[in-house]
Protein backbone atom coordinates (compact mmCIF):
# COMPACT_ATOMS: atom_id res chain seq x y z
CA UNK A 1 0.00 0.00 0.00
CA UNK A 2 1.22 3.59 -1.16
CA UNK A 3 0.91 6.30 1.12
CA UNK A 4 0.65 9.58 -0.16
CA UNK A 5 2.59 12.58 1.73
CA UNK A 6 0.92 15.90 1.38
CA UNK A 7 -1.34 15.32 -1.25
CA UNK A 8 -4.22 17.46 -2.16
CA UNK A 9 -6.36 16.92 -4.90
CA UNK A 10 -6.31 19.69 -7.54
CA UNK A 11 -10.00 20.25 -7.50
CA UNK A 12 -9.35 21.16 -3.68
CA UNK A 13 -6.62 23.92 -5.06
CA UNK A 14 -8.81 25.25 -7.26
CA UNK A 15 -11.98 25.47 -5.20
CA UNK A 16 -9.69 27.73 -2.92
CA UNK A 17 -8.24 29.60 -6.20
CA UNK A 18 -12.17 30.48 -6.76
CA UNK A 19 -12.62 31.61 -3.00
CA UNK A 20 -10.00 33.72 -3.33
CA UNK A 21 -11.17 35.20 -6.65
CA UNK A 22 -14.84 35.71 -4.62
CA UNK A 23 -12.86 37.56 -2.08
CA UNK A 24 -11.37 39.79 -4.12
CA UNK A 25 -14.57 40.98 -6.13
CA UNK A 26 -16.04 41.75 -2.62
CA UNK A 27 -13.39 43.75 -2.18
CA UNK A 28 -13.23 45.62 -5.30
CA UNK A 29 -17.32 45.97 -5.14
CA UNK A 30 -16.73 47.89 -1.84
CA UNK A 31 -13.59 49.88 -2.79
CA UNK A 32 -13.79 50.60 -7.06
CA UNK A 33 -15.60 53.57 -6.70
CA UNK A 34 -12.19 55.04 -4.71
CA UNK A 35 -10.60 55.42 -8.04
CA UNK A 36 -11.23 58.47 -10.68
CA UNK A 37 -13.44 57.77 -13.68
CA UNK A 38 -10.44 57.69 -15.73
CA UNK A 39 -7.96 55.65 -13.68
CA UNK A 40 -10.76 53.14 -13.18
CA UNK A 41 -11.21 52.65 -16.75
CA UNK A 42 -7.69 52.18 -17.68
CA UNK A 43 -7.16 49.41 -14.50
CA UNK A 44 -10.12 47.49 -15.43
CA UNK A 45 -8.60 47.58 -19.01
CA UNK A 46 -5.61 45.88 -17.95
CA UNK A 47 -7.60 43.51 -15.10
CA UNK A 48 -9.66 42.36 -18.34
CA UNK A 49 -6.65 41.59 -20.26
CA UNK A 50 -4.91 39.56 -16.77
CA UNK A 51 -8.40 37.37 -16.50
CA UNK A 52 -8.55 37.01 -20.74
CA UNK A 53 -4.47 36.03 -20.50
CA UNK A 54 -4.53 38.40 -23.28
CA UNK A 55 -0.51 39.68 -24.26
CA UNK A 56 0.61 42.53 -23.58
CA UNK A 57 1.19 43.40 -27.47
CA UNK A 58 -2.42 42.37 -28.12
CA UNK A 59 -5.18 44.70 -29.13
CA UNK A 60 -8.41 44.49 -27.14
CA UNK A 61 -11.15 44.57 -28.23
CA UNK A 62 -13.15 47.32 -27.04
CA UNK A 63 -16.84 45.94 -27.48
CA UNK A 64 -15.70 42.72 -25.30
CA UNK A 65 -14.16 44.77 -22.54
CA UNK A 66 -17.52 46.95 -22.86
CA UNK A 67 -19.60 43.67 -22.42
CA UNK A 68 -17.36 41.89 -19.68
CA UNK A 69 -17.07 45.57 -17.86
CA UNK A 70 -21.22 45.96 -17.73
CA UNK A 71 -21.23 41.81 -16.00
CA UNK A 72 -18.72 42.51 -13.79
CA UNK A 73 -20.33 45.50 -12.69
CA UNK A 74 -24.13 43.38 -12.33
CA UNK A 75 -21.43 40.92 -10.22
CA UNK A 76 -19.86 43.40 -7.40
CA UNK A 77 -23.40 44.87 -7.38
CA UNK A 78 -24.79 41.66 -5.93
CA UNK A 79 -21.63 41.00 -3.60
CA UNK A 80 -20.84 44.59 -2.27
CA UNK A 81 -22.30 43.78 1.18
CA UNK A 82 -21.27 40.23 1.65
CA UNK A 83 -18.78 39.06 4.58
CA UNK A 84 -15.05 38.12 3.23
CA UNK A 85 -15.22 33.82 3.01
CA UNK A 86 -13.36 31.78 5.21
CA UNK A 87 -10.97 29.94 3.36
CA UNK A 88 -10.74 26.11 3.09
CA UNK A 89 -7.21 24.12 2.21
CA UNK A 90 -6.60 20.31 2.90
CA UNK A 91 -9.67 19.94 5.31
CA UNK A 92 -8.80 23.29 7.46
CA UNK A 93 -10.33 26.59 7.36
CA UNK A 94 -8.57 29.86 7.66
CA UNK A 95 -9.53 33.45 8.10
CA UNK A 96 -8.43 35.50 4.82
CA UNK A 97 -6.10 37.14 6.25
CA UNK A 98 -4.16 34.74 8.20
CA UNK A 99 -1.44 35.14 5.18
CA UNK A 100 1.27 33.17 7.77
CA UNK A 101 -1.25 30.28 8.49
CA UNK A 102 -2.56 30.11 5.01
CA UNK A 103 1.32 30.00 3.24
CA UNK A 104 2.31 27.26 6.07
CA UNK A 105 0.06 25.00 4.25
CA UNK A 106 0.51 26.04 0.69
CA UNK A 107 4.03 26.99 -0.09
CA UNK A 108 4.68 22.88 0.01
CA UNK A 109 2.30 23.13 -3.29
CA UNK A 110 4.36 26.04 -4.54
CA UNK A 111 1.94 28.25 -4.35
CA UNK A 112 2.09 31.76 -2.34
CA UNK A 113 -0.62 33.60 -0.79
CA UNK A 114 -1.21 36.97 0.67
CA UNK A 115 -4.63 38.85 2.16
CA UNK A 116 -3.50 42.69 3.63
CA UNK A 117 -4.87 46.18 3.71
CA UNK A 118 -3.53 49.05 1.02
CA UNK A 119 -4.40 52.59 0.18
CA UNK A 120 -7.75 53.93 1.60
CA UNK A 121 -7.96 50.69 3.52
CA UNK A 122 -8.71 48.36 0.76
CA UNK A 123 -8.23 44.74 1.01
CA UNK A 124 -5.48 43.19 -1.18
CA UNK A 125 -5.54 39.43 -1.90
CA UNK A 126 -4.09 36.83 -4.58
CA UNK A 127 -2.83 33.53 -4.73
CA UNK A 128 -0.14 33.04 -7.13
CA UNK A 129 2.71 30.37 -8.51
CA UNK A 130 5.46 30.53 -5.97
CA UNK A 131 8.73 31.34 -7.87
CA UNK A 132 11.00 31.54 -5.12
CA UNK A 133 11.52 32.25 -1.39
CA UNK A 134 14.42 33.01 -0.04
CA UNK A 135 15.74 35.40 3.08
CA UNK A 136 17.96 38.28 3.34
CA UNK A 137 19.17 38.77 7.12
CA UNK A 138 16.21 38.69 9.24
CA UNK A 139 13.56 39.03 6.29
CA UNK A 140 11.61 36.85 4.36
CA UNK A 141 10.74 37.04 0.79
CA UNK A 142 8.54 35.62 -1.67
CA UNK A 143 8.56 36.44 -5.12
CA UNK A 144 5.81 35.30 -7.05
CA UNK A 145 4.99 34.27 -10.65
CA UNK A 146 1.48 33.38 -12.82
CA UNK A 147 -1.47 34.60 -10.60
CA UNK A 148 -4.37 32.52 -9.92
CA UNK A 149 -6.63 35.38 -8.20
CA UNK A 150 -5.96 38.91 -7.59
CA UNK A 151 -8.23 42.09 -7.50
CA UNK A 152 -8.74 45.18 -9.43
CA UNK A 153 -5.79 46.80 -8.15
CA UNK A 154 -2.66 44.39 -7.86
CA UNK A 155 -0.03 45.99 -5.62
CA UNK A 156 3.22 44.42 -6.77
CA UNK A 157 5.03 44.88 -3.48
CA UNK A 158 3.70 44.43 -0.27
CA UNK A 159 5.63 43.67 3.19
CA UNK A 160 4.01 42.65 6.64
CA UNK A 161 6.15 42.42 9.58
CA UNK A 162 9.15 41.10 8.09
CA UNK A 163 7.89 39.22 5.33
CA UNK A 164 7.97 40.51 1.43
CA UNK A 165 5.54 39.79 -0.92
CA UNK A 166 7.07 40.55 -4.82
CA UNK A 167 4.68 40.14 -7.53
CA UNK A 168 6.36 39.82 -10.71
CA UNK A 169 3.44 39.11 -12.92
CA UNK A 170 1.67 42.27 -11.30
CA UNK A 171 5.39 44.25 -11.82
CA UNK A 172 4.86 43.33 -15.31
CA UNK A 173 1.87 44.92 -15.51
CA UNK A 174 2.60 47.99 -13.75
CA UNK A 175 5.54 47.85 -16.02
CA UNK A 176 3.23 47.90 -18.99
CA UNK A 177 0.92 50.25 -18.13
CA UNK A 178 3.52 53.02 -17.50
CA UNK A 179 5.20 52.40 -20.88
CA UNK A 180 1.85 52.30 -22.44
CA UNK A 181 0.48 55.57 -20.95
CA UNK A 182 3.97 57.27 -21.90
CA UNK A 183 3.42 56.15 -25.06
CA UNK A 184 1.04 57.96 -25.86
CA UNK A 185 3.25 61.42 -26.14
CA UNK A 186 6.36 60.33 -25.32
CA UNK A 187 7.30 63.42 -23.40
CA UNK A 188 11.46 63.85 -22.56
CA UNK A 189 11.30 62.78 -19.06
CA UNK A 190 12.79 59.64 -16.53
CA UNK A 191 10.16 57.47 -18.12
CA UNK A 192 11.79 58.02 -21.21
CA UNK A 193 15.33 57.77 -19.97
CA UNK A 194 14.41 54.47 -18.13
CA UNK A 195 12.53 52.99 -21.21
CA UNK A 196 15.67 53.94 -23.08
CA UNK A 197 18.22 51.57 -21.03
CA UNK A 198 16.22 48.25 -22.89
CA UNK A 199 15.47 47.85 -26.35
CA UNK A 200 11.87 47.67 -26.63
CA UNK A 201 11.78 49.09 -30.09
CA UNK A 202 13.42 45.57 -31.30
CA UNK A 203 12.05 43.15 -29.06
CA UNK A 204 8.95 44.26 -26.93
CA UNK A 205 7.89 41.06 -24.61
CA UNK A 206 12.01 40.57 -24.06
CA UNK A 207 12.59 44.25 -23.22
CA UNK A 208 9.57 44.25 -20.38
CA UNK A 209 11.03 40.94 -18.93
CA UNK A 210 14.42 42.78 -18.24
CA UNK A 211 12.99 45.48 -16.75
CA UNK A 212 11.04 43.55 -14.74
CA UNK A 213 13.40 41.44 -13.62
CA UNK A 214 15.79 45.11 -12.08
CA UNK A 215 12.36 46.77 -11.03
CA UNK A 216 11.97 43.44 -8.78
CA UNK A 217 15.01 43.82 -7.23
CA UNK A 218 14.17 47.13 -6.56
CA UNK A 219 11.08 46.03 -5.03
CA UNK A 220 12.68 44.55 -2.63
CA UNK A 221 15.14 47.53 -1.49
CA UNK A 222 11.33 49.47 -0.58
CA UNK A 223 10.31 47.05 1.19
CA UNK A 224 13.19 45.93 3.22
CA UNK A 225 13.18 50.46 3.44
CA UNK A 226 9.44 50.14 4.44
CA UNK A 227 10.12 47.22 7.39
CA UNK A 228 13.45 48.72 9.07
CA UNK A 229 11.36 52.51 8.95
CA UNK A 230 8.15 50.84 10.54
CA UNK A 231 10.52 49.15 13.51
CA UNK A 232 10.66 52.87 15.33
CA UNK A 233 7.36 53.84 14.14
CA UNK A 234 4.93 51.90 16.28
CA UNK A 235 1.15 52.83 15.94
CA UNK A 236 1.40 53.60 12.44
CA UNK A 237 -1.13 51.28 11.20
CA UNK A 238 -3.50 52.07 13.47
CA UNK A 239 -2.94 56.18 13.03
CA UNK A 240 -3.23 55.12 9.12
CA UNK A 241 -6.94 53.72 9.42
CA UNK A 242 -7.88 56.57 11.86
CA UNK A 243 -7.35 58.60 8.53
CA UNK A 244 -8.50 57.27 5.78
CA UNK A 245 -9.66 58.73 2.97
CA UNK A 246 -8.14 62.22 4.16
CA UNK A 247 -5.44 64.20 2.35
CA UNK A 248 -3.30 63.63 5.59
CA UNK A 249 -3.33 60.02 5.12
CA UNK A 250 -1.75 60.35 1.21
CA UNK A 251 0.35 62.87 2.76
CA UNK A 252 1.55 60.39 5.69
CA UNK A 253 1.91 57.82 3.36
CA UNK A 254 4.43 59.84 1.05
CA UNK A 255 6.53 61.25 4.44
CA UNK A 256 6.97 57.26 5.46
CA UNK A 257 7.50 56.33 1.59
CA UNK A 258 10.21 59.32 1.90
CA UNK A 259 11.97 58.01 5.10
CA UNK A 260 11.76 54.16 3.68
CA UNK A 261 13.38 55.61 0.43
CA UNK A 262 16.27 58.08 1.96
CA UNK A 263 16.73 55.22 4.52
CA UNK A 264 17.44 52.25 2.09
CA UNK A 265 15.85 52.30 -1.24
CA UNK A 266 17.45 55.17 -2.44
CA UNK A 267 21.23 54.60 -1.16
CA UNK A 268 21.07 50.75 -2.21
CA UNK A 269 20.48 51.63 -6.11
CA UNK A 270 23.46 54.36 -6.07
CA UNK A 271 25.90 52.31 -4.69
CA UNK A 272 24.91 49.18 -7.00
CA UNK A 273 24.98 52.22 -10.02
CA UNK A 274 21.21 51.17 -11.18
CA UNK A 275 20.48 53.87 -13.44
CA UNK A 276 17.84 52.27 -15.16
CA UNK A 277 15.82 51.85 -11.43
CA UNK A 278 17.04 55.45 -10.41
CA UNK A 279 15.42 57.03 -14.04
CA UNK A 280 12.47 54.24 -12.93
CA UNK A 281 11.71 55.30 -9.17
CA UNK A 282 11.58 59.14 -10.36
CA UNK A 283 9.06 57.92 -13.48
CA UNK A 284 6.85 56.96 -10.33
CA UNK A 285 7.24 59.37 -7.69
CA UNK A 286 3.49 60.11 -6.95
CA UNK A 287 2.47 63.98 -6.94
CA UNK A 288 2.19 64.02 -3.39
CA UNK A 289 5.60 63.11 -3.00
CA UNK A 290 7.19 65.29 -5.35
CA UNK A 291 5.28 68.29 -3.68
CA UNK A 292 6.99 67.75 0.26
CA UNK A 293 10.30 67.28 -1.61
CA UNK A 294 10.68 68.98 -4.12
CA UNK A 295 14.63 69.08 -3.33
CA UNK A 296 14.75 65.64 -4.38
CA UNK A 297 13.75 66.33 -7.98
CA UNK A 298 15.94 69.23 -8.85
CA UNK A 299 19.00 67.25 -7.89
CA UNK A 300 17.51 64.01 -10.00
CA UNK A 301 17.49 66.90 -13.38
CA UNK A 302 20.68 68.23 -11.60
CA UNK A 303 22.11 64.76 -12.47
CA UNK A 304 20.98 63.79 -15.68
CA UNK A 305 22.71 67.14 -16.48
CA UNK A 306 25.92 67.08 -14.33
CA UNK A 307 26.23 62.63 -14.41
CA UNK A 308 27.35 63.15 -10.59
CA UNK A 309 25.64 60.86 -8.81
CA UNK A 310 26.96 62.74 -5.10
CA UNK A 311 23.86 65.17 -6.25
CA UNK A 312 20.90 62.92 -5.38
CA UNK A 313 23.61 61.59 -2.84
CA UNK A 314 24.19 64.79 -0.58
CA UNK A 315 20.12 65.32 -0.92
CA UNK A 316 19.39 61.84 0.56
CA UNK A 317 22.30 62.21 3.26
CA UNK A 318 20.63 65.68 4.58
CA UNK A 319 16.56 63.92 4.23
CA UNK A 320 16.88 60.85 6.23
CA UNK A 321 16.72 62.14 9.62
CA UNK A 322 14.23 64.85 8.46
CA UNK A 323 11.79 62.32 7.12
CA UNK A 324 12.25 60.15 10.75
CA UNK A 325 11.64 63.21 12.82
CA UNK A 326 7.99 64.23 11.15
CA UNK A 327 6.96 60.53 10.31
CA UNK A 328 7.62 60.48 14.37
CA UNK A 329 5.62 64.11 14.35
CA UNK A 330 2.90 62.13 12.61
CA UNK A 331 2.28 59.31 15.22
CA UNK A 332 2.84 62.13 17.99
CA UNK A 333 -0.18 64.28 16.65
CA UNK A 334 -2.41 61.28 16.53
CA UNK A 335 -1.69 60.13 20.17
CA UNK A 336 -2.81 63.43 20.92
CA UNK A 337 -6.13 63.66 19.57
CA UNK A 338 -6.79 60.82 17.39
CA UNK A 339 -10.33 62.09 16.08
CA UNK A 340 -9.25 65.58 15.01
CA UNK A 341 -5.38 64.94 13.95
CA UNK A 342 -5.88 65.05 10.16
CA UNK A 343 -6.17 68.41 9.77
CA UNK A 344 -3.19 68.76 12.42
CA UNK A 345 -0.99 66.45 10.31
CA UNK A 346 -1.82 68.34 7.04
CA UNK A 347 -0.33 71.24 8.65
CA UNK A 348 2.69 69.82 9.78
CA UNK A 349 3.70 68.26 6.46
CA UNK A 350 2.27 71.69 4.44
CA UNK A 351 5.29 73.12 6.68
CA UNK A 352 7.73 70.84 6.32
CA UNK A 353 8.44 70.52 2.97
CA UNK A 354 12.19 70.32 1.81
Amino acid sequence: MVTLINYVPKMDIQKLINNVQHNCHISDARHAGNYTLCVYLLKMREFYRWEKQQSFSEQLSTDSIGDWLTQRETLWDELQEKDYGLLTFDDKQYDPFDTTGINNALNKKQLVYSGGYGIKNKPHFFIAELESHKQINDYDIFISNKEHARDLTSPPAMSNDKTIFIRRESFKRLIWERIDEWRWNQPENAMAKAIRCYDFDEDLEQALTNMTNNELDAAVLHEIGEIQAGETLQGWQQMLSDITFTKAEIMARAVRDHYADTLHTLPTLIANNNHASIHFYFANLTNMRKHIFPSLLESYNQWCENKNIKTIENTINKAVNHWHVIAKDILQLHQQDADQCSINIENMVNNSHI
